[in-house]
């Protein structure tokens, strides 16, 4: 039996003002617990090298996988905002299958996965057609994290979030850190061309209530750890081998042309 997914710190937790918007989410009591396998299944590389002053708990390396196989919730389905204008989004928003990325750029496994995952899901799912990547920014561990996530959306202002996504996952990437002049750095190898705008935008309230928005989603589906997934309402935890990837979203394309949704 998984262990019971830890809570963040206070210094990480949506504050009590937040708790009508995570109401908002309108997940009924069984479909949370089943979500809160997002946390009980997370890696225990998820943690950042260095310490931090925000906890979030790590469990072992967990035994058991996410299953394909395992439940739909449409409620949880509904979270994909299909917004075509979404900067920080890729396929066609009218595409039969979303993939919902909950993930921290101090993350070792989500960098993994963008690495060696995500680029295959791309060729084959979203050229086609298939699918559509939404990336919601997840900070967990600590001030660093915050700031690429307000980074990533300021790159995403101009166009180039995912070219920022890709330098600041790129291998040793994250030990430089993400401090205001190494984010500089990054937008400039995305290709940003308003280094000034960046700065501002990355600083801006607005940055810091996109993240606050993504990161108050994840916490109200109990996911405690990074990276976290949502296919057609499916969770998935961690950086899984590409067949889990593969087998649900094939899984979750074959329900929408059934006209199921999913469901079994």
């Amino acid at each position: 039996m998984p262990k019971k997914p830890g809570k963040p710190s206070a210094s990480s937790k949506p504050s009590t003002s937040s708790t009508s918007s995570k109401k908002n989410i309108a997940i009924g009591a069984g479909v949370a617990l089943a979500a809160l396998l997002l946390g009980a299944a997370s890696y225990s590389a998820t943690r950042p090298d260095e310490p931090s002053s925000v906890t979030a708990k790590e469990e072992p390396a967990a035994d058991v996988s996410a299953d394909p196989q395992a439940g739909v919730y449409p409620e949880l389905a509904k979270l994909a905002r299909r917004d075509a204008k979404d900067p920080l989004a890729q396929g066609r928003a009218d595409a039969p299958v979303v993939l919902i990325e909950y993930a921290d750029f101090k993350c070792g496994y989500c960098g993994k996965f963008a690495r060696d995952t995500e680029p295959d899901l791309v060729k084959k799912y979203v050229k086609d057609g298939t699918l559509r990547i939404e990336w919601r920014n997840f900070p967990i561990f600590g001030a660093d994290s915050e700031s690429a996530a307000r980074g990533a959306w300021a790159a995403g202002k101009q166009g180039r979030f995912w070219q920022f996504h890709a330098a600041a996952y790129a291998e040793g990437s994250k030990e430089k850190g993400f401090g205001g002049d190494r984010l500089k750095e990054l937008a400039k190898e995305a290709g940003v061309k308003d280094i000034g705008r960046f700065s501002d935008d990355a600083g801006s309230a607005a940055a810091k209530a996109a993240v606050k928005k993504d990161q108050e989603e994840a916490y109200g589906l109990g996911a405690t750890s990074t990276p976290s997934f949502l296919v057609n309402g499916r969770p998935i935890s961690g950086a899984q081998p590409d067949e889990v990837f593969d087998q649900a979203i094939e899984q979750a394309a074959s329900a929408a042309a059934s006209g199921d949704g999913g469901k079994k």
